[in-house]
Order: C-alpha cells, then sequence, then structure tokens
C-alpha cells in the first residue's frame, strides 16, 4: 500500500513538474509574427466630423479614416500630424443626396467609373457621377484589422463596389483595393478610377516612365495646361492654379503630393499592353480654382468588358512621408528616384 501511495505520489510530481515546467517554455516563445504584428493596427468606430460609425485605422504611425455614411475615406494622416485629404467643411455630418440636381463635394477618396465620357451615353446626362457610385451611404464591413465598403448595385451600369482599406502593421502605408463586380444588366466597358483629394499643394509631381508613350509626357484634359508645368529629367511637376482648373493624364505609375511638411506617394503600377481610358491615362492629375483648393491625384484601370459574373480591380497605395528638404523639387526626386545627375548621363 505504501509503495502505492509512493508511486502515486511520484507520478503526480513529476507530472506537476512538467506542466510547471511547459508553461514556462511555452511563455518564452515568441509570437508569431503575423499575430503580433497586426495586434498594432487598432479598427475604433468614432463620430467623425458629425458623422456616425465612422471608423479609424491606426498602427501607431498612421492614421485613415473611413466614412460609409458618404462612401469616402475621409482622411490619412500622420498620428501627431494634421490631414492631408481635402475636406469640405460646408458639409461635415450631412447626408447625401441621392438624386441631386447639383453635386455635392464632401472630399477625401473615392471611386467613380470610368471613362466619364460614357456617362451620357449610360446615364443620360454628363454630370452628377452616377448615384450608386457617389451618393448612398456604403455598407461597412470589419474583418480584422480591415474595412471593405460595400456599395448597392447601382441600377444603371449593373455593378456593385467594393474598397478594402488596410494599413500595413509597421509602415506609414495604406492600401486600398477597389473591386467593381457585375451583377446585373449588359456588358458595359468600364474602368476603375479612383479620385483622391488633397489639400492645396507645394506641388504636385509623376514619376514619368523612360520610354512615355505621350511626346511630352502627358496629354492635355483641359483648355489650358496647370501652373508651372514641367518635364524634366524623368519628372513631371506643376502647382495648383487658384483662378482657373486644369487636369492633365499621363502615363506615370507613381503621383506624389508635396506639402509644408509631409509627403503624400500614390502608387498604382500601370500594365503593359492594354488600353486606358482617356487617352490612355493610367493616372491624371486636376487642380481646382478658388474657393476650394484642393487637386486630385487620380488613378485608373485598364478598360475591360464586364459582363455578369465578371470583375475588374484596381489597387492603390499611399504611403505618407516627413519631409527632409526644404525644397520640395529635391524632396520629391529623392522620392521617385528620378535625380537630375542620373538623367543627364
Amino acid at each position: 500500500m505504501k509503495t502505492k501511495t509512493w508511486n502515486l505520489f511520484c507520478f503526480a510530481l513529476l507530472l506537476t513538474i512538467f506542466i510547471v515546467g511547459w508553461g514556462q517554455v511555452t511563455a518564452n516563445v515568441p509570437n508569431q509574427k503575423a499575430p503580433s504584428q497586426y495586434a498594432k493596427i487598432t479598427v475604433v468606430k468614432t463620430n467623425y466630423q458629425g458623422w456616425r460609425d465612422s471608423w479609424v485605422l491606426s498602427n501607431g504611425q498612421v492614421e485613415a479614416v473611413i466614412v460609409p455614411a458618404i462612401g469616402r475615406v475621409m482622411q490619412f494622416r500622420l498620428l501627431d500630424g494634421e490631414g492631408t485629404f481635402w475636406e469640405n467643411p460646408k458639409m461635415f455630418g450631412k447626408a447625401p443626396n441621392p438624386k441631386p440636381e447639383k453635386w455635392v463635394n464632401f472630399g477625401g477618396d473615392k471611386t467613380w467609373p470610368a471613362p466619364q465620357s460614357d456617362w451620357t451615353k449610360i446615364m443620360g446626362r454628363d454630370w452628377p457621377p452616377p448615384t450608386g457610385f457617389d451618393s448612398i451611404p456604403l455598407q461597412a464591413k470589419v474583418d480584422g484589422s480591415e474595412v471593405t465598403l460595400i456599395s448597392p448595385i447601382d441600377s444603371l451600369y449593373g455593378i456593385r463596389t467594393y474598397r478594402r482599406i488596410r494599413l500595413h502593421p509597421q509602415k506609414p502605408v495604406m492600401t486600398i483595393s477597389t473591386t467593381y463586380e457585375k451583377v446585373k444588366g449588359k456588358p458595359k466597358d468600364v474602368a476603375v478610377w479612383v479620385i483622391t483629394q488633397l489639400r492645396d499643394p507645394v506641388g504636385v509631381y509623376a514619376a514619368l516612365p523612360q520610354a512615355s508613350i505621350f511626346p511630352q509626357g502627358y496629354n492635355r484634359q483641359s483648355e489650358e495646361l496647370p501652373a508651372n508645368l514641367k518635364v524634366e529629367n524623368g519628372m513631371l511637376s506643376l502647382t495648383r492654379d487658384p483662378k482657373k482648373s486644369h487636369k492633365i493624364g499621363c502615363d506615370a505609375s507613381t503621383l506624389l503630393w508635396v506639402g509644408e511638411k509631409v509627403v503624400v506617394r500614390i502608387d498604382s503600377p500601370r500594365e503593359p499592353a492594354v488600353s486606358y481610358p482617356d487617352q490612355e491615362s493610367s493616372a491624371e492629375i486636376y487642380t481646382n480654382s478658388a474657393p476650394d483648393a484642393f487637386v486630385e491625384l487620380e488613378f485608373l484601370s485598364p478598360l475591360k468588358t464586364l459582363q455578369i459574373g465578371q470583375r475588374i480591380d484596381l489597387t492603390t497605395t499611399y504611403t505618407l512621408l516627413r519631409r527632409t528638404t526644404p525644397n520640395a523639387e529635391e524632396e520629391a526626386r529623392k522620392i521617385i528616384g528620378r535625380s537630375k545627375v542620373t538623367q543627364e548621363r
């Protein structure tokens, strides 16, 4: 009996040592890389500028503000800095009008179907934009550290849009994946068009490919060209004209907005051997006149004839950087790798 009791005691002691020891071992094992990274990203519901049920994504470096009530990513900013996206203070807290006679500009980042030149034959008007893409609230779906905005089906295009917004776990980077899904109706020739409105800049820049398809490096999309437009050593630059609005298109894959303290870099790689809207433009720059001081950096996907069940996508990546030099052009060339010395050789 004593032997049996002693054996049970020893077994219990060994089992206790094993459990405690295993607990110490597992406690010292570092977490898997992916979960520990994504745990740094927070997704918080908030009231933003009067819009309830908005969402703020943060990775400790940057914040992205998503407002489903108006279907926009309204802000992208450093955690301790001012916003870079332009917002219309006159529209704070207001709801979109599903039957607008006049377009209302909320600001922020949005998507419309391209080409705009097809709107008249599809909608019977050339302005304002299609209702299902611009003038209705969107559904917000939160999945871990990501938020996806989902639209109703636009009655004229038969398309539903998805915008998946996420932050890099360790870098000041936001990525938006925009998808158009053809749900009903006749086939439509369409491209994804992403429009980002940013505050009045010091300058706007585009990294042109070595062999641009445009003889001048761009195509004209307004009666007059933008202020201080220049193409030199692989880089296009311009400024905002407060007196008149202007627009150009180009075949760049990278656009830069340079502010007083920070820079926003937006990337969306151009695809080869495909057809693009707007005179083959994969990127466009629009500058607005007074009183609303903003510019638009825009990217477009290739054109595709969408049939029911088919999709088309465009991914745009936004990087927020602090300025390191007082000269805006030098800053831009350093960021996009268009050194004057390199280009002149």
